[in-house]
């Protein structure tokens, strides 16, 4: 198992009916009464956690400063806006545990 990837574990034994056949075929497991493992990705910026899907063919996100770990789709998204700022979460834990503000005016703006 790669970093950042994990898996949920569902049980629906007997006398569960099991998980509804839409809900299963979505996630590519079988549907009716069993324990299920799903493979899930955790995004490296906000700590998201994602079920895989395994009909997904788009490419996932990746951050280049953060060693090519995972983004979630809305990180990702924001990666390309103008005037995005990289903080991964664990440097947002680290400031906010310094006592260094987070949120107010960016300091490109402050800097008149």
């Amino acid at each position: 198992m790669a970093q950042r990837e994990g898996e949920i574990q569902i049980e629906h034994r007997w006398p569960s009916p099991g998980l509804p056949e839409d809900m299963a075929r979505r996630m590519g497991i079988s549907p009716g009464p069993g324990v299920y493992r799903i493979p899930t990705l955790t995004c490296i910026h906000c700590k998201t956690t994602a079920i895989k899907n395994p009909f997904r063919v788009r490419e996932r996100g990746k951050c280049f400063k953060c060693s090519m770990k995972y983004l979630c789709d809305t990180c990702w998204a924001e990666t390309f806006l103008p005037d995005y700022d990289h903080t991964p979460f664990d440097k947002k834990v680290d400031l906010m545990l310094s006592g260094k503000p987070l949120l107010g005016s960016p300091m490109k703006l402050l800097k008149g």
